[in-house]
């Protein structure tokens, strides 16, 4: 090869490197622009996914023995779960119970596990679509948290084969909960299921 072709041949070789490695830089700059796009939105869509912390009830009144806080997740689970009835949102309930969590005073029909109190809202919400509930009192000491909620709204909805007509509903509750890594692993509730019933009409005063 003379050098007149040696000199071209180096030439096109490193116009070919060069548009070769300009190409690689590109795509690699394109790959790392769309991980870094699916990066921020997976991160989008898991901060989307959270439910409002600052919308969660405050008790009235709240008792904690030891260090407030060691109790903070506890309360915040509690807090959590109370925001669940509150506004019928599943986003609170799968934050607050525990993938194991087991409800130790299972109505009859009601499913085991988280899927129960979502069952239940929703059913009830059918039947009192404006639910609140308050945090009346907490206490906190160990691994345990005690609730005592006042639930209130207005039956316009159905249940069972009642129709609703606005009437009020006012009742209460008091929950028991084991808290375990931060969440509700086990909860003992009693709710006045009488009033409800005589608020609902299934039941004569």
């Amino acid at each position: 090869m003379n050098g007149k072709c040696l000199h071209w041949y180096t030439i096109q070789s490193t116009a070919r490197i060069f548009f070769m490695t300009s190409a690689l830089f590109s795509t690699r700059r394109q790959l790392s622009a769309a991980a870094a796009a699916s990066v921020l939105g997976l991160a989008l869509c898991s901060k989307a996914a959270q439910a409002d912390d600052s919308k969660l009830p405050e008790p009235h009144h709240a008792a904690i023995a030891g260090n407030p806080a060691d109790a903070a997740p506890m309360v915040l689970a509690a807090r959590r779960y109370a925001a669940f009835w509150n506004t019928g949102d599943e986003q609170y309930a799968r934050q607050a119970l525990s993938p194991d969590f087991i409800d130790r005073t299972l109505p009859a029909g009601r499913l085991q596990g988280v899927a129960g109190p979502l069952q239940a809202s929703q059913g009830f919400r059918g039947a009192v679509p404006d639910l609140t509930v308050e945090i009346n009192d907490m206490v906190v000491a160990d691994d345990r948290v005690s609730l005592h909620l006042h639930f209130r709204g207005h039956f316009s909805g159905q249940f069972g084969k009642l129709k609703g007509k606005g009437q009020a509903i006012d009742f209460q509750a008091f929950d028991l909960y084991r808290i375990a890594d931060g969440r509700i692993a086990e909860n003992w509730h009693l709710e006045d299921n009488l009033s409800l019933m005589q608020q609902f009409g299934a039941i004569r005063p």
